[in-house]
């Protein structure tokens, strides 16, 4: 896999860079949410996604509310080749999108 990429700036951006990766014989876009968690523009119609696959993060972020582990979860969906890694940082992601979003509704009420 080859991965054509800018260099990173340093400071701390509120703006993600896409990244353009060769994949197979195509080019994959996305913008990284996390190492395994991106917001791919041609994928999904630039909902979260796991990298390399079209399965959606609230989707699986549904099952475990659902009660589902992520043990579970990873073995139903083994061959998009989910991690336990991946599910544990699309949970982090949720947690710190939710408190975010409390603390701007918060600031707005104040």
């Amino acid at each position: 896999m080859k991965m054509i990429k800018s260099s990173p700036s340093r400071r701390k951006s509120a703006k993600k860079k896409l990244v353009r990766e060769i994949y197979g014989d195509d080019v994959y876009e996305y913008y990284p949410l996390g190492k395994y968690v991106v917001a791919a523009p041609g994928v999904c119609g630039g909902r979260p996604t796991f990298k390399y696959s079209r399965l959606e993060v609230r989707m699986i972020l549904a099952l475990i509310a659902a009660g589902e582990t992520i043990e579970q979860v990873v073995q139903n969906y083994s061959l998009s080749r989910l991690t336990p890694d991946a599910v544990s940082e699309a949970i982090n992601l949720a947690n710190k999108a939710f408190i975010r979003s409390a603390k701007m509704l918060q600031a707005a009420t104040s």
